[in-house]
């Protein structure tokens, strides 16, 4: 079986060197890939020193790196941490061993059920934390606890078959999304998390990356539950039309009447608006549920030729 510990890196250098000899001394049969994403400092070179393997990503962006990672990497099992020396090595096996034994084909490392909220000094990552969970919990009718989390096991069929469309930090997001939405396996393993060490910098900006990962979860489930997101707007639209369309028909019926026709017009055309969002939503069910069809036979083809290898 081969394993391989992905680490995508940029601006890493004070502790990349300590997270790859940490991984190597906790999994020493694996292949440890640093892909560097622009450094400016010598993350490269310090990681090369320790032993990784080195390979760069020239577009900028957490979601870029891992997508060609997923795209180069080849193995059984994969691991994937930060490079900033917040995740303990010493738990790889816990998070590797459900992949190998098959019985998931995503294990996440849980920091918010552990040390994270006492460990994160940003006060906004922990609330912003909380609001993801709460929105992921409430659209896909999951109990995960750590939806952003960098520390993660994946199969190889995952990793093969995930179609990478963020580019940046929300991509954590996203492969929460797609497994829950595709079925794959999930588990959780509780991990300790501690604070970047003194001289390893957040490359997180709280406010702009917390929009993109609240934009990205609104994007995926119009594609993924496209009934239901047009349900709920088709119902807004007609709570709206008929909040306008009421006050004009009771003055109607009072008086036989209608003096105020741009009401009437506005509240008839978001009545319309309504039922075009709710048309558009069962169209767009069939097509997601066309393409869940289709994926589910790719996945079968493909795991039939992965056991077709001598």
């Amino acid at each position: 079986m081969k394993i391989a510990v992905l680490l995508p890196c940029y601006n890493e250098e004070p502790t990349i060197a300590k997270v790859v000899e940490g991984f190597r001394q906790a999994v020493p049969e694996a292949d440890i890939y640093v892909y560097d994403n622009n450094s400016t400092d010598g993350t490269a070179q310090a990681a090369t020193a320790a032993g990784a393997i080195v390979r760069h990503e020239p577009m900028q962006g957490k979601g870029n790196v891992i997508r060609r990672m997923f795209r180069e990497v080849e193995a059984d099992v994969y691991l994937m941490a930060d490079g900033d020396d917040t995740y303990p090595a010493s738990q790889a096996r816990e998070l590797i061993q459900p992949i190998a034994d098959g019985t998931a084909d995503m294990v996440i490392g849980d920091r918010l059920s552990s040390t994270y909220f006492e460990q994160n000094k940003r006060p906004f990552h922990n609330s912003g934390n909380r609001v993801v969970r709460w929105l992921i919990r409430r659209f896909w009718h999951t109990d995960i606890h750590d939806i952003m989390t960098g520390y993660r096991a994946f199969s190889r069929p995952f990793v093969k078959n995930f179609p990478v469309m963020s580019g940046n930090f929300e991509i954590e997001t996203e492969m929460t999304i797609h497994a829950l939405d595709r079925r794959f396996a999930l588990r959780e393993v509780p991990v300790t998390y501690r604070d970047r060490p003194a001289g390893s910098v957040s490359k997180l900006n709280t406010l702009a990356d917390g929009l993109s990962v609240l934009k990205t979860i609104m994007i995926l489930y119009k594609e993924y539950r496209p009934l239901r997101f047009f349900s709920w707007l088709a119902l807004l639209l007609a709570l709206v039309g008929v909040g306008m369309l009421v006050p004009v028909l009771i003055e109607y019926f009072h008086t036989s009447l209608v003096p105020r026709f741009p009401t009437l017009i506005v509240a008839m055309f978001m009545l319309l608006a309504a039922l075009l969002s709710l048309f558009t939503g069962l169209c767009l069910d069939v097509i997601v549920t066309k393409d869940r069809k289709n994926y589910e036979l790719r996945m079968l083809d493909a795991c039939g030729s992965q056991n077709a290898k001598p």
